[in-house]
């Protein structure tokens, strides 16, 4: 340690922390047993990672902190409030509109945070010693169990974080130091009887209350999957292109959450319920330029228009039809295949099938050509 006041270095944290915008901070031990490796490794068993590989191949270092960083001994963990100012689930209701998940409606919180946990990590350094390390959610470090245990909340029946002074409504980052640092009482699971956001979930994702099934997850669906959605979630989808609200919206601890105040990390009115007829529109030099900041970026433009084409399927307005029709020869086979979806759901029997004659000959993508045989008209 290489300062010299009295005061604790846990206090020392708290106000350095609270000076860099971050509104919770607090401490565990991160060398003590806990079961959440085991949950993990259940998880990954059962398959219910889908296509996320990457969880199985870091499912060793994710098992424990220590086995991210021998050194470890306790971890400062920390929360940054971004609760919404509306409900989420009202931008449900406006089937000319996508919904886009209250956490990616602003800049790209993996690089708000991480600029101020290695601010905060440069200043335990220099202030108070010991070697350490940074973490916010794109790591192997598993932050929601390490939040529980240092009591900024409790992971819900959703497997989310809750937070009796900001509800479901908190982004994660950690510091691992080699410091032996005071540790906070764990939070308690305060869920109850509740089952509030098991019986929200439109694809029924929890085999159990505290189990998530991500191949159900809308989340995943819209973000992590790289090809077609499954026929069977796409009607459950409804207006939802990028991420699912509906289980975090429907917490009761919500009615002690505060609205975020931070436009940098929540720009609402800019990406809140952009109009899907504009959205359809956007070629890769346009998508990349709407969400040169934001976290929709990371999926890139075919994945994203896929869900919007999805989106245009479920709105049940046939004036939509033609923005799914001008990406009949999209260049993305992926983009191609949900736009036959939409149209499917939109024009009349006849219609599509005239359609179908004219298009379908000349494609050449298997996973296509089986979209428009597969595709039956809504009458």
């Amino acid at each position: 340690m290489t300062t010299s006041t009295s005061e604790r270095p846990e206090d020392l944290i708290r106000a350095q922390a609270a000076r860099l915008g971050f509104d919770l901070c607090r401490f565990a031990r991160a060398d003590a047993p806990w079961p959440a490796g085991e949950r993990l490794a259940e998880f990954l068993d059962h398959g219910r990672h889908g296509e996320m590989g990457w969880m199985a191949d870091t499912a060793a270092r994710r098992a424990h902190p220590t086995a991210m960083w021998e050194g470890a001994r306790s971890a400062v963990v920390l929360g940054v409030n971004y609760g919404p100012d509306r409900d989420p689930l009202a931008a449900l209701t406006d089937k000319a509109r996508g919904a886009i998940s209250v956490y990616a409606q602003g800049d790209d919180y993996h690089d708000v945070i991480k600029k101020r946990l290695k601010a905060l990590g440069r200043w335990m350094a220099d202030t108070l010693g010991g070697e350490l390390k940074v973490f916010v959610d794109t790591a192997p470090l598993m932050e929601k169990p390490l939040a529980e245990r240092a009591g900024l909340g409790w992971q819900g029946k959703h497997t989310n974080l809750v937070s009796r002074e900001f509800g479901s409504w908190l982004f994660l980052g950690s510091v691992l130091t080699a410091l032996e640092l005071t540790p906070d009482p764990p939070a308690q699971e305060s869920c109850g009887s509740c089952r509030a956001c098991l019986d929200a979930c439109p694809t029924d994702a929890f085999p159990a209350p505290f189990q998530l099934d991500a191949r159900r997850c809308i989340s995943y669906l819209t973000i992590e999957l790289k090809g077609p959605i499954p026929r069977e979630f796409r009607g459950a989808l409804g207006a939802r292109i990028y991420g699912c609200d509906d289980c975090l919206a429907v917490c009761p601890w919500n009615k002690f959450a505060r609205t975020a105040q931070e436009q940098t990390l929540i720009a609402r009115e800019a990406l809140g319920a952009p109009r899907l007829a504009d959205l359809a529109r956007l070629d890769d030099a346009a998508f990349r330029a709407l969400f040169a900041r934001n976290p929709v970026k990371r999926i890139g433009r075919d994945r994203f228009i896929r869900n919007v084409l999805y989106a245009i399927g479920n709105s049940g307005d046939p004036g939509l039809a033609q923005s799914a029709q001008a990406l009949l020869d999209d260049a993305s086979p992926l983009v191609r295949g949900a736009a036959v979806w939409a149209l499917s759901r939109l024009l009349a029997p006849a219609a599509f099938d005239a359609l179908r004659a004219q298009v379908a000959a000349r494609e050449t993508d298997a996973e296509v050509l089986s979209e428009w045989s597969f595709s039956a008209p809504v009458a």
